[in-house]
Parts: C-alpha cells; sequence; structure tokens
C-alpha cells in the first residue's frame, strides 16, 4: 500500500499549524495522485506538546483525507497526546501507533 510521511514539529500549534497544514495537504495530494488505497503516516516522535489549534488541524487532514478514501495513521503518538485524542473521542479517526512515552 503506497504511504507517504510528514514529520509534525516539535510544538504542534497556532504558531505552526499553517505551515504543517500546507506539508501535509501537499503529502496528501501527492498520495491521492497515486492509484488505489493509501496512508498518509503523521509523524509525531518528535512532537511535545500539541494545543487545541495543532488538534484542529490533525482533524481538519484526517477529513480532507477521508473524503479521498484514505487514511491517516499517527506514528509515534505520546501518551498525553493518545490521552487528548481519547478524551475528545478523535482516537477512532486515526490509525494509532507508537509509545507511550508521557
Amino acid at each position: 500500500m503506497p504511504e507517504t510521511m510528514v514529520k509534525a514539529p516539535t510544538s504542534l500549534g497556532i504558531e505552526t499549524r499553517a505551515d504543517f497544514r500546507r506539508q501535509a495537504q501537499e503529502a496528501l495530494e501527492r498520495l491521492c495522485a497515486a492509484d488505489g488505497a493509501g496512508e498518509l503516516i503523521i509523524d509525531l516522535s518528535e512532537t511535545r506538546s500539541v494545543d487545541s489549534a495543532g488538534l484542529g488541524v490533525l482533524v481538519l487532514i484526517q477529513r480532507r483525507a477521508a473524503e479521498s478514501r484514505r487514511t491517516v495513521r499517527l506514528r509515534g503518538v505520546s501518551g498525553e497526546l493518545r490521552f487528548l485524542l481519547v478524551m475528545t473521542r478523535l482516537d477512532d479517526r486515526f490509525v494509532i501507533e507508537g509509545s507511550d512515552r508521557m
């Protein structure tokens, strides 16, 4: 299955969301140009904080991917972000893999 990866910034929030969204949308466009199914992988292994703006951009990316029948996989998710995704009931929108680091 084709996949495309985007590395999230150390802090995903109000100051970094626009650039990250642009990178992720470009990666999704490349993925959609390929035939068949595919995944957009967002590497969060070096991301230390995610605020509400960062969470919002992740949801926006997931919605755009779903419109194209693509999956978004979150890689290297911290325990804190995993907890946030569960508490906001967004965990079922993504394929989540990674460590349980806090």
